[in-house]
């Protein structure tokens, strides 16, 4: 299973960053190979100051070996070895009217001092963070999730929607990161759904991203927009690196694991304001998106 997941992440990633690129028309990925000492490594592609996206990261990675100290406790095991890949993307536009998109689909092994797997699941997820609330743009992002989740059991979707306005929750400052999508984690076998269901599932969810994102994309990326908009992009980012740093636990893995600096905190973006007890006009845009984010919608 680890090796045909790993497979198909690589494919992935072409396929993301070839469509990326084709999108934003100038900028190209810059790609870097890095090895991690205790085993493993990955590809990371970044991509800065384009026509459209103005930072954007898609990244894969395996890493493999002893499970740190760091993560026994999290886990509650003892000494085990562990097997980790997954691909990881972020991509921040230029445009305030463009929405920020997150991604990343994983997948875990942990063994036994014999080499026997004991443990094994998949997690993931995409989740669309706008600056403007376009209602149109967010009802189609999570139409596209809702029809990848019924493929495979109807009660995901409104599951794993939950679970990712449960998930990406400022909770220091009582809002949403965005508009949500899905998240779901320790996917692992049961007598309905075997590993290789779950990888039909993750996969196809996986698949499913491009159809969820560029269309919005393509549909708001030659929209004008004032340096006030883009003032508030900006600040809005603010909150965006504060969930990444403070509760992410993706950065937090990375982090534990000894995994490539560089990869892991490429999902920040380059331009960012921290503005002091700000507060967006009554009746404003801004207004709206706020109220949108301090209490999560249903959009299907």
């Amino acid at each position: 299973m680890k090796d045909k997941f790993y497979d198909y992440i690589q494919k992935l990633q072409d396929t993301i960053t070839s469509k990326l690129e084709e999108v934003d028309g100038d900028a190209k990925f810059q790609q870097d190979f890095w090895e991690r000492p205790e085993g493993g490594g990955g590809r990371t592609r970044v991509i800065e100051n384009g026509g459209v996206f103005e930072k954007g990261g898609v990244n894969i990675s395996k890493v493999f070996g002893a499970l740190p100290k760091s993560m026994q406790t999290y886990f509650g095991v003892e000494e085990a070895d562990f097997f980790a890949c997954g691909l990881s993307l972020v991509i921040h536009p230029k445009s305030p009217i463009v929405p920020t998109v997150h991604a990343n689909w994983r997948y875990f092994e942990m063994y036994d001092k014999q080499g026997n797997i004991v443990d094994q699941w998949f997690g993931g997820g995409q989740d669309l963070t706008p600056y403007y609330l376009f209602e149109e743009d967010a009802a189609h992002f999570h139409q596209v999730c809702k029809k990848a989740c019924d493929a495979h059991n109807t009660e995901f979707y409104p599951n794993y929607k939950k679970k990712c306005d449960d998930y990406f929750w400022n909770t220091h400052r009582n809002e949403a990161r965005g508009v949500g999508g899905l998240f779901f984690d320790y996917c692992k076998a049961t007598e309905t759904m075997q590993m290789e269901d779950w990888y039909n599932f993750v996969t196809e969810v996986g698949d499913s991203f491009l159809d969820a994102y560029v269309p919005i994309v393509e549909k708001r990326k030659e929209l004008p927009f004032t340096l006030e908009q883009r003032d508030w992009q900006e600040i809005r980012r603010g909150r965006y690196v504060e969930f990444n740093l403070v509760h992410d636990k993706g950065t937090l893995f990375g982090l534990r694991t000894n995994g490539r600096i560089e990869s892991i905190l490429m999902s920040l973006p380059p331009h960012v304001q921290w503005r002091y007890d700000h507060h967006p006009e009554k009746g404003s845009e801004e207004e709206k998106l706020i109220g949108v984010l301090q209490s999560p919608k249903d959009w299907v």
